[in-house]
């Protein structure tokens, strides 16, 4: 049986080609996505090659981000040589296949396991938009959904034998997760909730193995939040209180579904209660598997995670602000989900007695999944045809609209000597501005933190390049500043200006 599941194992390296394949394909126009924090992750690796330090372009300590991603980055670029832009395509199209051969390995060890299934939701995975997205920029969710898929089997071998070593390596697994993505708490949370329903430990025992896999999965977090508290005193950086209600998040995670199963925009009214639904399911399922004291499989661990995640995203949305739930948000538990959902089918099948009548039901249940498959294809191929076929990239510092920018030009360009080395530079978009021109820059402040532009409508002199398209409404923005402080002009673009302010000049023009 060993053997005939690794032969069966081989079969994922299909997929695995595929996967390269996409990828590469994908960011075969400017190379792989930039947004800025891949910014923020790229200048931290380069810190830590050329300094053994991970500071971002600020030349302060990464502190908004866990610091693995971009050590890891970082190693690479010791090892190698070559700078995180320039090899972040091939990096991220092994950790594509690298996923799609970890999923094919778990799906042929599903009780019961079905090789047209495992076919099906690879397919699907390697078709996936969302997937396709996420593997396509410089993300660190590309690593940490990887690392999720290893503490599932990790903790699977946990379950199926309660041996300590496999509890360590499964707290080990989750440690690292933790210091990849701090949204990595919900796979402590997932195995700490699983310890806990384990009817087969004694109270003894499951105190002694839920206090080591607590310890040793916080560890490495709790030392990088306190490393964060001591060089910039916040834990991850200044954070706002949240806008959005739980209602309204609960919303955003529906949209999201909505967009993965190929809906469109104007179906969005089904969001909130195709997310009630997804999450009540995933409730009842974990209840019932431990109804039946079948926690110890790979599709119930699968579910545990999906729920504990998609809980903690909407939660967390509710009291802490940051981006609105989105795809990439929710991107980890696209793998995990589409086994909680499409999973029961081979039980119900193994159910049915009737031979005609299981092949009838597994012969509707393929063609829902292979109309689902076609609309993933039908989505890909729009992209395709946006990002590659029209030569314009993934979106980001990369695509064709930055690359003929005469802005962008301009900085790539720039005489640094023309800007006081004593004077700061401000901008709304700093990682635009060391992306383009290796320069260092300061963001201008939050209008939430109002002592902080108090502090900067105080400063005497500092020069502000300001991106028109990149506007942030969270900040305060050009127009605001011109009503406080005389700007004058140095350069203008289309995209953008150039500006400096001088307390001495504001003085010697008010004079005369």
């Amino acid at each position: 049986m060993a053997l005939s599941r690794s032969i069966k194992d081989y079969d994922s390296l299909i997929a695995c080609a595929a996967a390269f394949f996409l990828i590469c394909l994908f960011t075969s126009y400017s190379g792989i996505g930039i947004s800025p924090d891949s910014i923020m992750y790229t200048s931290a690796a380069r810190s830590f090659t050329a300094e053994g330090t991970l500071k971002t372009f600020n030349h302060i300590p990464i502190v908004d981000f866990p610091v693995f991603y971009p050590l890891f980055l970082g190693s690479i670029m010791a090892v190698t040589h070559i700078d995180p832009v320039a090899f972040g395509a091939i990096l991220n199209s092994i950790l594509f296949a690298s996923l799609l051969f970890t999923a094919g390995w778990i799906m042929n060890r599903f009780a019961p396991a079905s090789q047209l299934y495992k076919w099906l939701v690879l397919t699907a995975i390697v078709l996936s938009p969302g997937l396709l997205q996420i593997y396509s920029y410089l993300w660190s969710e590309t690593l940490f959904i990887l690392e999720v898929l290893f503490f599932i089997i990790a903790f699977k071998q946990y379950l199926n034998t309660h041996a300590g070593k496999w509890l360590i390596v499964a707290a080990c697994i989750a440690a690292i997760g933790c210091v990849t993505r701090y949204a990595a708490v919900t796979i402590i949370g997932t195995g700490g909730l699983l310890l806990l329903l384990d009817r087969t430990l004694t109270i003894g025992k499951k105190i002694t193995h839920i206090l080591i896999f607590g310890f040793i999965s916080i560890t490495l977090l709790v030392s990088n939040l306190v490393f964060n508290a001591y060089m910039s005193g916040t834990v991850t950086g200044p954070r706002e209180p949240s806008i959005t209600s739980f209602g309204k998040n609960l919303y955003y995670f529906g949209t999201v579904m909505c967009d993965w199963m190929g809906f469109s925009p104007a179906q969005y009214y089904l969001a909130t209660p195709i997310a009630t639904v997804m999450l009540l399911g995933f409730i009842i399922a974990l209840a019932y598997n431990y109804y039946r004291r079948h926690l110890n499989s790979y599709e119930n661990l699968a579910i545990t995670f999906s729920l504990v995640y998609g809980l903690f995203i909407i939660l967390s949305s509710t009291f802490s602000r940051y981006e609105r739930i989105n795809s990439r948000l929710l991107s980890p538990l696209y793998v995990t989900a589409i086994w909680g959902y499409t999973s029961w089918g081979l039980l119900w099948l193994k159910s049915i007695q009737v031979k005609q009548t299981r092949l009838i039901v597994g012969s509707l249940l393929t063609i829902l999944m292979l109309g689902f498959i076609a609309r993933e294809f039908t989505i890909d191929l729009d992209r395709y045809h946006d990002q590659v076929a029209d030569d314009y990239g993934a979106p980001g510092y990369t695509d064709s609209s930055w690359q003929e920018s005469e802005f962008a030009n301009y900085l790539r360009t720039i005489d640094k000597t023309q800007f006081d080395p004593k004077v700061n530079i401000y901008t709304d978009a700093h990682e635009a501005v060391y992306f383009f021109s290796g320069m260092s820059s300061y963001l201008v402040p939050h209008r939430f933190f109002k002592k902080d532009v108090a502090k900067f409508y105080e400063l005497k002199h500092f020069y502000l390049i300001w991106f028109n398209n990149l506007e942030n409404p969270e900040l305060i923005n050009i127009k605001d500043i011109q009503k406080v402080k005389p700007l004058k002009l140095l350069k203008e673009f289309e995209g953008g200006a150039i500006y400096e302010y001088s307390s001495e000049s504001e003085f010697a023009g008010l004079k005369n």
